[in-house]
């Protein structure tokens, strides 16, 4: 072998003698390292367990809960009224402002009366009339009844005056009845408001003529205070509320707006509709509310409240802290230790951030209200300052 070849053998066989090194020494370096890692990533999993799961906590306390049902309803207006004209005639003036609140007996419309008063006239003069014919039939038959005790008349004679007296005396009364009538319709002419409300649109202009028969009338007066509430409850709810009602409670009721967060009213029930909707499965019932304020409108929708109950004496925790399985309700509680248990707990009730509990837990009692997403039973926790179910 030449010594060209050899010394290209002897520079193959360093290069790989230099690459195995190499590769050694990596490998030894990537061993330590994660060596270093897993020690570390085992200290700090061991003080992570040392110091616990942090989470926030609440102590379950003993208070009063109102238990309220809820549903949608509309606002209603106790009296609904179409202000019509019972009479023909031309609308001469309107004496209301649209969206004024009128009272009850304000003159609202004016027709032309002039038409009336001449029937009334003419009513006036055709009595009269009658009157005269009738005075006179009573003197003559005053005449006949002295001539037929003298036997100068025949008894024909004095009782067909009689029955002449008679058909004036029917004719003065129908006179009346058109006198009558004729003052009505004059009365009718003046349109005033029947309840107290608020005005709707005009929906006739004066100088137009009205008819008794006009489907739309003149005006809608909406009686706006007090107003109604009409919302549904389900039908599961209803011996509930007829215990309280049967017992002689009235029971108290408060209108929301859309998103239950701004109370608009104050009131009471004051019936329930007499069937069940088969369909919704819901019952209706109806609430009136004081509006002075005019906060609730006419056909605005609204969450109806009302209250039927009020525990008292119930142990309270936060809503967070109720957490639910496919079996039951449960809270974690931390126990003495430091370690939580997983509680069943039977729900009685919940209003605004609070949940009653029926049995399950007591007061005093601490339970997890943040951080259960990281807890499993018997796990250790790191306690934050504990609060108060109220705060």
């Amino acid at each position: 072998m030449s010594g060209r070849a050899r010394y290209a053998t002897w520079l193959k066989r360093y290069w790989i003698g230099l690459l195995a090194v190499g590769l050694s020494a990596v490998g030894i370096y990537v061993l330590f390292a994660n060596s270093g890692k897993a020690q570390s990533r085992r200290s700090q999993q061991g003080a992570g367990a040392a110091r616990g799961v942090p989470v926030i906590t609440a102590k379950a306390r003993t208070g009063e809960m109102n238990v309220y049902l809820t549903g949608l309803g509309t606002v209603t207006p106790l009296n609904t009224v179409a202000i019509k004209s019972r009479v023909d005639g031309q609308l001469m003036k309107v004496l209301f402002r649209e969206g004024q609140i009128v009272q009850a007996g304000e003159l609202l419309a004016e027709i032309d009366p002039r038409p009336f008063q001449v029937q009334l006239t003419q009513a006036e003069g055709q009595m009269t009339k009658d009157q005269a014919q009738l005075k006179n039939a009573q003197v003559d038959l005053e005449r006949y009844k002295v001539l037929y005790q003298q036997d100068s008349v025949a008894k024909q004679q004095l009782d067909t005056q009689e029955a002449l007296v008679r058909q004036d005396e029917g004719a003065v009364k129908v006179d009346q009845g058109q006198i009558d009538n004729a003052r009505l319709q004059l009365v009718y002419c003046r349109i005033t408001a029947p309840i107290s409300g608020r005005v709707g649109l005009r929906l006739v202009d004066p100088g137009n003529m009205v008819h008794a028969s006009d489907a739309n009338g003149l005006v809608v007066i909406t009686q706006v205070d007090p107003i109604a509430v009409i919302f549904a409850i389900p039908e599961d709810s209803l011996p509930q509320v007829q215990q309280q009602m049967r017992g002689g409670r009235q029971l108290p009721a408060e209108a929301y707006d859309r998103d239950l967060q701004h109370k608009l009213a104050t009131g009471s029930l004051m019936t329930i509709d007499n069937q069940i909707d088969q369909t919704t499965g819901t019952v209706k019932f109806k609430a009136a509310f004081s509006n002075k304020d005019g906060a609730l409108f006419p056909n605005q929708f609204v969450n109806a409240r009302l209250l039927v109950d009020t525990l008292h004496n119930a142990v309270l925790v936060p809503n967070a802290a109720i957490q639910h399985s496919p079996q039951s309700a449960f809270v974690y509680v931390v126990k003495s230790d430091s370690t939580v248990e997983a509680r069943n707990v039977e729900i009685q009730g919940s209003e605004s951030d609070q949940t009653a509990i029926a049995s399950g837990l007591s007061a005093g009692e601490v339970v997890v209200t943040d951080g259960v997403d990281k807890l499993q039973p018997g796990a250790k926790v790191a306690l934050r300052a504990p609060q108060s179910a109220g705060s």
